[in-house]
This record gives C-alpha cells, sequence and structure tokens, in this order.
C-alpha cells in the first residue's frame, strides 16, 4: 500500500506514519529514509526527538538527504519504507550547496524519484508538510518553493491509494483509508 500523510507542523504526522509504516510491514524489513540537513539547534533537536521516538520499532534508518533515486538499491524489494520528509527533500534538492540557486528543475526529479522509491517498496508512507493555507505573498524563490512543493505532492497523492491529512491531531482520509 502506498500512502500520503501531509499536515501543518507538530500535527501528529510522524507519528501516524510510524504506526502506519510498522502495520504495513507485518513483521517485514522496515526502514526510516531520513531527508532532513539540519541546520540549526532547533533541526537537530527535531531530528534527536524523531530518533528517541522510533527507538525499538524496527527501523532501519537511511540518510538520504538528496537523490533519493541512490537510496532505492538499499532497500529491500517489497520492504516497507517510511519516507520523512517529503519537505525537506524537495528543500536540499532545490537549494543546493554551495551557492543554494534554486534548481527549477529539482520538483520532477525529485517526484519521480519518490514514484520510483515507492515502486521498489512493498508499501510506502511519504510525509510532507502543508504550507499552502496562508494568504501571505511571498518573493518569487518562496513560491517557486511552494509550487514545487505542491508539485510533488500532487504526483505522490496521485500514486497513492490513501491520502490523509494531519490538523490538529485529527486525521482527515481524503482518498482510501490506512489503518495502523
Amino acid at each position: 500500500m502506498k500512502v500520503f500523510i501531509s499536515g501543518g507542523c507538530k500535527n501528529g504526522k510522524s507519528t501516524l506514519a510510524q504506526r502506519l509504516a510498522k502495520a504495513l510491514a507485518e513483521g517485514g524489513e522496515l526502514y526510516y529514509l531520513a531527508t532532513m540537513e539540519p541546520r540549526d539547534a532547533e533541526d537537530e533537536a527535531r531530528i534527536r526527538r524523531h530518533i528517541a521516538e522510533r527507538e525499538g520499532w524496527g527501523f532501519q534508518t537511511l540518510e538520504c538527504p538528496r537523490d533519493i533515486e541512490s537510496c532505492i538499491g538499499k532497500i529491500s524489494a517489497g520492504g516497507t519504507v517510511l519516507l520523512d520528509s517529503v519537505t525537506a527533500l524537495l528543500s536540499n534538492e532545490m537549494f543546493p550547496p554551495p551557492d543554494y540557486a534554486m534548481d527549477p528543475a529539482a520538483p520532477r526529479r525529485v517526484a519521480e524519484g519518490l514514484l520510483k522509491l515507492g515502486e521498489r517498496a512493498g508499501s510506502i508512507v511519504y510525509v510532507s508538510d502543508y504550507i499552502y493555507s496562508d494568504a501571505e505573498i511571498y518573493d518569487a524563490v518562496t513560491d517557486g518553493y511552494k509550487r514545487g512543493l505542491a508539485y510533488v505532492d500532487r504526483a505522490l497523492a496521485q500514486a497513492c491509494q490513501a491520502v490523509a491529512e494531519c490538523c490538529a491531531g485529527l486525521v482527515i482520509w481524503h482518498k482510501g483509508r490506512a489503518e495502523p
């Protein structure tokens, strides 16, 4: 099964994703693909919290902050994958070092790589952040990132059997349903 989860920051996406991935694995291979590159102390604290939360769950953690296709061969065919997060992966790909100039081809590349990853996995849970609800008008770079993330999110949601939104601790199923 392929599941796409989106929602605001600290709304329960990661916890739901972990529970779903564990249930979908049914005792088989279970992978956590971590995409965040820490930029500050807050990011480092978030990573430590996520590691602690999944301790003892049986996840094999793979760090893959960019070039998601390079991780495909590291998972067993038919294994269960939790990818957290689409948002961080796209950011890393769209604004690569050393100059962090925006790469407008990144959204298509990321979407294609994530879909290929989903083909290898027996089950996959993609986690993304919902960043579209404010009415603020942003600069071209930020707007380009938001449009890129929307492109990737739509591609994944279309390919998944279940699509959920986490909001204020509630889970709203917009397509299909998956139970942990």
